[in-house]
């Protein structure tokens, strides 16, 4: 990516690893502070470590006493993800029966490190859609087959095919999802359409809003696993902005603030 708006931010996606610390300086044992041991220790220490040997012993077996009543008490089950908004169920810690596309699935791999909050706060600040809207609307388009979209297998598969996603979701979870998503598609186009239409902005100001927009949407792709030729990118780029010059031309003839002669193709003010 060239452009700065897609640009800022982007690399946390893709890249969100965090190294540890070291343990500071005041945790760790001074060179002096070792033990010193006198005569008077000497003397008495032989009296009493057969005593030490014992209660270390005794204190031995009563922690694995504790951590044993522990491990019962717990039935053996180890702490599940944290349920958010929508969750089916929490994640299954092992399933065999995972279906061979699930399994195979990897459009998300360069975000496997990524965290939800993230990625969510990238796509606010340039976009109307959520990181759920956008994880879930993919895998809704790549798992649909002729009968419709598989909602049961998203749902029930969502941490594996989405790294930053923690928690299963229900059938109907995953359809709200979907459909807010073209819900806000729709909006955002109407939006962006209107403007282009009303002449609020000039033929520049339209290239510039075009050029960001298709940044975005191509930085999108590519995180997703697409591969993008760039003499793919400038016919696209060059594609959009010829029909975005006819849009605002159609629209200024529905307006009737410009005229265009037929014989010479000049544009006279009404």
């Amino acid at each position: 990516m060239t452009d700065d708006t897609a640009a800022d931010g982007g690399e946390e996606l893709v890249d969100a690893g965090e190294s540890g610390d070291a343990a500071p300086d005041d945790e760790r044992p001074a060179a002096g502070d070792e033990a010193v041991t006198t005569d008077d220790d000497r003397d008495g220490g032989a009296d009493t470590e057969a005593e030490a040997e014992t209660d270390t012993d005794t204190e031995a077996e009563a922690e694995t006493d504790t951590d044993t009543q522990a491990d019962a008490d717990a039935g053996g089950e180890t702490a599940g993800s944290v349920p958010g908004p929508d969750v089916g169920a929490d994640v299954p810690g092992v399933d065999a029966d995972v279906p061979d596309d699930v399994a195979k699935y990897d459009r998300f791999q360069k975000m496997e490190r990524a965290e939800y909050d993230r990625v969510n706060e990238f796509l606010r600040d340039r976009t109307y859609v959520t990181a759920r809207e956008w994880a879930i609307a993919r895998l809704c388009a790549d798992f649909r087959t002729e009968t419709g979209v598989e909602m049961t297998k998203i749902g029930e598969n969502l941490p594996r095919l989405v790294p930053f996603m923690t928690d299963t979701y229900t059938p109907q979870a995953v359809n709200q999802a979907r459909a807010a998503f073209e819900e806000k598609v729709r909006k955002a186009g109407a939006t962006f359409l209107y403007g282009a239409m009303s002449g609020f902005f000039t033929a520049e100001d339209l290239d510039d809003v075009m050029y960001e927009s298709t940044e975005v949407a191509k930085f999108l792709l590519e995180v997703e696993g697409a591969d993008l030729a760039v003499e793919e990118e400038l016919a696209a780029e060059d594609k959009i902005s010829s029909v975005m010059r006819d849009v605002r031309e159609a629209s200024a003839e529905v307006r009737g603030e410009e005229v265009k002669c037929p014989e010479c193709g000049h544009v006279h003010e009404s």
